[in-house]
């Protein structure tokens, strides 16, 4: 049907759509027939009601705007269809025209997504941290195993750094006890730090059954980020005794049958995890300077909305914990600030680029002609049961009870277009390595580059002991 499109602004735009009115006549008997079904008329069965009766006792234009309702979404769709235009967020649909059996006139206006000029992705250079696993990343993972299997004997003398303390805690304001504040049989390094500021120095020197008390700000509950009196009572104080990393420890904790095994398994689990990061900050920042290179106008009202709906979800997920947006800034140095005027306009800023991105993908989608395949959905749908401990298959209900196709279907879109950005990209790290991703599995482990045209086929080579037993696959242990 006849339409034409006017650009109100780089981001808005004006659909005009002329709808012949022959076309709305099966509507218009759908709306006879449905009203039919609904009234009653004496001398008539329901259902069979003259249309003129309906129109005498209801009116021509009730019928009009029954059928005209039914119509307009396709109408619209199709419309939008045919010029190619990409809505963000609702339109403003209205019935501008109405003559009964001559003109029917249906006006759209709409924030449509902008056209935008990528930059050449080639030029995009950025660095990231490189992939290394240290002795001392690998002994802090064995350290983590070696204290799930820790034995504790009790000391008696008084706690010192280092040692593990069961203790009480119980919290006072102004003499009144805080009920949100207390704790029984708490398990503590002394050391540590991160629960009670002047716990250490509080128990430092206590022996069991000693008791201490002493002026600290809590950091939760219902008086957080007020003074209060702590007292710590220490029930026991204990020596940790690690087990020893040997070939016993390594079957006992892991996969392994040698202490050497589980250290080259666990190297590799950081190698992996490495990877993994590495790859997520070149994403981020090759995005990131996508976004800067890419200068464009956003839709408001669009850009508005999607402030308003993270402000608000931001503050629901607080005031469910208890929380205002100053306890929250108080609590988290993080931040940056407590000032909550600045914590939002930071908030709004992060939309802003988030907004920006989605249609830097969608534009770079639409271009590449990005494609989804059923292998594509049922990934995500597995990442997404994993990630709420669901099953693929009530992540694929939902999906169709909540009408979240599309939206999903345009999250991997963006992820594959992202993909594809970051390959064109230039990768270094910090030490001048060309990083490539290409080959990089969900799990960081590499996929075997596909063999150039011409290249000889590989050879496996054994001794003449025959062929080696393969080695156990690299375990996750302490992942």
């Amino acid at each position: 049907m006849p339409s034409t499109v006017e650009k109100l602004s780089p981001t808005r735009a004006k659909l005009v759509i002329d709808v012949p009115f022959e076309e709305l006549q099966p509507a218009i008997d759908a709306a006879y027939q449905q009203i039919a079904q609904q009234v009653s008329v004496p001398g008539f069965r329901r259902g069979h009601v003259p249309s003129r009766l309906i129109d005498q006792r209801y009116g021509r234009g009730v019928v009009l705007q029954e059928a005209i309702n039914a119509q307009v979404p396709q109408i619209v769709a199709g419309a939008i269809t045919e010029h190619g235009l990409k809505l963000l967020g609702r339109p403003e649909v209205d019935l501008t025209r109405l003559e009964d059996g001559e003109a029917v006139e249906v006006t759209v206006v709409a924030d449509v997504q902008p056209d935008i000029e990528l930059p050449d992705l080639r030029a995009i250079a950025v660095t990231v941290d490189p992939v290394h696993v240290g002795t001392d990343e690998l002994d802090e993972r064995v350290d983590l195993l070696r204290r799930r299997f820790a034995t504790y004997t009790d000391l008696d003398r008084p706690a010192q750094e280092g040692d593990v303390v069961v203790i009480d805690l119980r919290a006072s304001h102004d003499g009144e006890p805080i009920e949100d504040a207390t704790a029984e049989g708490m398990v503590y390094r002394v050391g540590q730090g991160g629960l009670v500021d002047g716990l250490d120095e509080a128990v430092t020197g206590l022996g069991a059954g000693g008791t201490a008390t002493f002026v600290s700000t809590l950091v939760g509950g219902s008086h957080r980020g007020e003074p209060a009196e702590v007292t710590v009572t220490v029930n026991q104080v204990q020596a940790e005794e690690l087990p020893a990393v040997d070939d016993e420890f390594a079957q006992m904790v892991s996969e392994y049958d040698t202490a050497a095994e589980m250290h080259a398994g666990l190297r590799d689990s950081l190698t992996r995890l490495g990877r993994l990061n590495q790859a997520g900050q070149a994403r981020d920042k090759v995005l990131d300077a996508v976004i800067d290179a890419t200068p464009f106008d956003l839709p408001e009202q669009v850009l508005a909305d999607e402030i308003d709906a993270r402000r608000q979800q931001i503050t629901d997920q607080l005031a469910q914990a208890g929380l205002t947006v100053e306890d929250y800034l108080a609590a988290n140095e993080e931040e940056g600030t407590t000032d909550p005027e600045v914590f939002f306009a930071r908030i709004a800023d992060q939309s802003s680029r988030a907004l920006r991105a989605q249609i830097i993908l969608d534009t770079l989608a639409e271009q590449t002609q990005v494609d989804v395949s059923q292998e594509d959905l049922s990934a995500l749908l597995m990442q997404k049961a994993q990630s709420n401990g669901t099953t693929p298959e009530q992540e694929a209900q939902h999906m169709v009870e909540h009408d979240h196709m599309t939206e999903w279907l345009g999250e991997i879109r963006r992820s594959k277009a992202l993909g594809a950005m970051v390959a064109q990209a230039r990768v270094t790290d910090t030490t001048g390595a060309v990083v490539d991703l290409t080959h990089l599995r969900g799990d960081g482990t590499l996929a075997a580059p596909e063999p150039a045209a011409g290249d000889a086929p590989s050879i496996t080579i054994t001794s003449k002991k025959g062929v080696a037993k393969p080695k156990k696959k690299a375990a996750d242990a302490g992942e």
